[in-house]
């Protein structure tokens, strides 16, 4: 009997969380790479994008926009009503306020943007890019993505064991 209350118990507490507040999720692939590689165990803060505005560097997981009942994981670049440009490898953002602004993406080991292009973003859409650049399936390739395919925001890499961290991969771009 005491087996089963905790069980109802565990259920009651573990369902909300799971159901609304955080998410597991495995990476798939080598676009993300250094920064996350194939097969990493990571939480997915669901709860924080409730009471504020995704930020231009946050790790997200989403819906990809092509196929909603596929998750993608990458950073986000540029942020709504906002105008991405990369020319010659370089990425720099014309943010609402009109300031320009040159991203330092230190992070970012493997280069290759693709081609020069800009790219003019809406009210509600976000560019996101991923840190392996040659690698990734990105807004670059299938165009900007909308706040409501965003599920959230890494919030901890649990596995492999020696690298576990909180926020990991979170990147301080202004």
């Amino acid at each position: 009997m005491e087996l089963l209350k905790f069980l109802v118990l565990a259920v009651i507490i573990v369902a909300p969380v799971r159901l609304f507040v955080a998410k597991p999720y495995v990476v798939s692939g080598s676009s993300m790479e250094p920064t996350f590689k194939d097969g990493q165990y990571l939480i997915i803060d669901e709860l924080t994008y409730h009471f504020e505005v995704p930020q231009r560097g946050d790790v997200i997981v989403f819906r990809y926009p092509r196929n909603p009942s596929q998750f993608f994981i990458k950073r986000i670049i540029g942020l709504p009503n906002e105008t991405v440009t990369i020319s010659g490898g370089a990425i720099s953002v014309k943010e609402a306020s009109g300031q320009n602004v040159v991203l330092d993406e230190s992070y970012v080991v493997n280069q290759g943007n693709g081609s020069d292009a800009t790219y003019t973003l809406g009210g509600d859409e976000y560019f996101v890019l991923g840190d392996n650049r040659p690698a990734s399936s990105d807004s670059r390739v299938w165009g900007p993505l909308p706040r409501t395919n965003i599920v959230g925001r890494v919030f901890v890499r649990l596995l492999p064991i020696t690298s576990v961290s909180i926020f990991p991969g979170k990147a301080q771009l202004p």
